[in-house]
């Protein structure tokens, strides 16, 4: 394949990555990296590394559709990166200590808790709850559209919802994701937060924290411009396309198609991972 080639390949693959990642709220990453590393043959840490390139990206450019629309809390978000930053770092840092066959399967496991959420979907808390002492010290609660009008909702059990964010942030900087799955996890299931809200303040925050674990692998020479840019450029596009059809979209369909193709992918990593074929 000539790097011509192996360019488009990799814009095709990961705009669809990123138009997928917007759509399901689980982020492009989650296809671009066992994509590349099992059909592209591309090393899986350079993969990682361009997939944090591309969730910087992301983040910078969709996001700011879900903050203007009234979506993300950024109060919330820029609280919550607070761990996830810190969890970058160690997941970085381990990162350049563990081999690739380990990386694979516990990207693999990862893939299969994400599929599992993508076909089981979760239904958005309209009403919201109470806050209860901590978020209401600091003011973490807001308010988001719904059918034209703003919709208060509460903040419950920050402390937890702070400690899941470290690991979100543990597992972006280890395998090269915006751990979009638990972060909404966090927000949703521990804090009370809803659904939507709890998606766009997670694209809002993935862009931070993998900029915390991006530096590192630069540093350690992870980073092919060759990869990394088609890989940012295509993601990017595809982000701010689905940012574009969420609000119109109804995504029950396509999270089951997308659950059901991170299955196979899971599933396809975890036997390389084993069988050291990657």
């Amino acid at each position: 394949m000539t790097v011509l080639e192996f360019t488009i390949v990799v814009l095709a693959i990961s705009l669809l990555a990123g138009l997928l990642g917007a759509l399901t709220g689980l982020g492009g990453g989650v296809v671009v990296v066992p994509v590349l590393t099992l059909g592209l043959h591309v090393d899986m840490k350079y993969a990682i590394g361009a997939s944090l390139v591309s969730v910087i990206a992301t983040s910078s450019g969709a996001a700011a559709a879900y903050v203007r629309e009234g979506f993300s809390n950024i109060r919330i978000g820029m609280f919550l990166e607070i761990a996830t930053t810190m969890g970058a770092i160690v997941g970085a840092f381990l990162a350049s200590r563990v081999s690739t066959h380990a990386l694979a399967i516990v990207f693999g496991l990862v893939l299969l808790q994400s599929a599992y959420l993508s076909i089981k979907g979760t239904p958005d808390n309209i009403e919201g709850v109470e806050a209860d002492g901590l978020a209401r010290r600091l003011r973490l609660g807001g308010a988001y559209p719904v059918g034209g009008k703003p919709q208060t909702y509460g903040v419950r059990n920050v402390p937890g919802g702070f400690a899941m964010m470290f690991g979100a942030g543990t597992l972006s900087g280890l395998l090269g994701i915006g751990s979009g799955a638990v972060k909404v996890i966090a927000m949703d299931q521990v804090m009370r937060i809803p659904f939507k809200v709890s998606t766009t303040t997670s694209n809002f925050m993935i862009g931070v924290t993998a900029a915390a674990s991006a530096g590192l692998y630069f540093h350690n020479g992870y980073i092919n411009p060759q990869v990394a840019m088609p890989v940012m450029l295509g993601v990017l596009a595809g982000a701010l396309l689905g940012a574009k059809l969420l609000m119109h979209m109804h995504v029950k369909t396509l999270r089951l198609v997308f659950g059901v193709v991170i299955l196979a992918l899971a599933l396809e990593m975890i036997v390389n991972g084993i069988t050291g074929k990657v």
